[in-house]
């Protein structure tokens, strides 16, 4: 009798987590963003929300918490009802870079439930267009005979364009000291002004500043040149091994989100991700698509997380 009353509490449990999975989305899905409005991971995040709303069949909204180099967004997901109804676009340094450099209220891994990948877009490495170097070799030696010359300028600790410059310095033996800034654009407009020489932006930030003649692109770091730059080389290319910061794009869900709703959600972003039209809009924004299944992405944070944090030893980096 007892058996029998346990499988039918658990046969009950499932017929409900069913019934609440087949009716979502029942109200509007949020995608949190966090950055501030107007930048590449918030142009991702509209594109991607304008056609998931007639797939899912609820209005899709974006609401950006910036701060605190994703964390408060972060947190904000993580605490959100694990329902669907509130999503997370995760990226590179909520999820694997600052959670690598300092100890964080949220992890990962365990208090959130992977949806899907969205795509990979590099880091561009440029220089104030006055400096006085013809190509990245010409830095290397320049810095090798002359530590501490230049500096660079970062968006803040643990961030993409921080993780980068100290991978460079890591694989070159270069010295160059850091300057971190609240965010990419005081920092790439000191790079533009001289005050620091060198920086690590996304390639969606940099591209209208370079063909501005504002800032010089010295190589792209990742595994092959960008379209939107296509004369500029990769960092291998010009001689640097090992530099690849590949920023890329998810969407997460809060931890314990159900199963059914987790693949209906990927289901639909795959079906964005296959449409031409959203293929060139994020392409235009200097990213390349690619979807994945949620275990192809959970296998990605992991992966990237235990990388980021060799770079922390190699590179002795701290929060400070």
């Amino acid at each position: 009798m007892k058996h029998l009353f346990t499988t039918a509490l658990a046969s009950a449990a499932i017929l409900a987590a069913s019934a609440a999975s087949a009716a979502f989305p029942e109200k509007t899905v949020t995608i949190v963003v966090p950055t501030a409005a107007g930048g590449g991971n918030d142009a991702i995040a509209r594109t991607i929300a304008e056609k998931l709303a007639p797939l899912l069949g609820q209005s899709v909204v974006i609401d950006n918490r910036a701060g605190a180099n994703g964390v408060i967004a972060s947190e904000h997901v993580m605490r959100a009802k694990a329902d669907g109804h509130t999503l997370l676009l995760g990226y590179i340094a909520t999820h694997a870079m600052n959670p690598a450099l300092q100890k964080l209220r949220y992890d990962p891994v365990t208090d959130f439930e992977p949806v899907g990948l969205i795509g990979y877009s590099p880091t561009l490495m440029v220089a104030n267009a006055s400096v006085p170097v013809k190509d990245v070799r010409d830095l290397v030696a320049q810095l090798k005979a002359k530590p501490d010359r230049f500096t660079y300028a970062s968006a803040g600790n643990g961030t993409a364009p921080h993780f980068a410059a100290e991978l460079f310095k890591v694989n070159t033996g270069v010295t160059m000291l850091g300057v971190p800034y609240k965010g990419s654009a005081p920092a790439i407009t000191d790079t533009i002004g001289g005050q620091t020489q060198f920086m690590f932006p996304s390639l969606f930030t940099a591209v209208p500043f370079v063909k501005a003649g504002k800032l010089k692109a010295m190589a792209i770091a990742g595994p092959k040149r960008s379209p939107l730059l296509p004369d500029v080389p990769t960092l291998k290319e010009a001689g640097v091994d090992g530099v690849e910061v590949q920023q890329w794009y998810a969407l997460f869900a809060p931890a314990k989100t159900p199963k059914a709703v987790v693949a209906q959600l990927n289901k639909a972003l795959n079906q964005v991700l296959a449409d031409p039209q959203i293929i060139k809009r994020i392409e235009d924004h200097g990213a390349d698509v690619e979807g994945s299944t949620p275990e192809q992405l959970a296998e990605l944070v992991k992966n990237e997380l235990a990388k980021w944090k060799q770079v922390v030893v190699r590179a002795k980096l701290s929060a400070d």
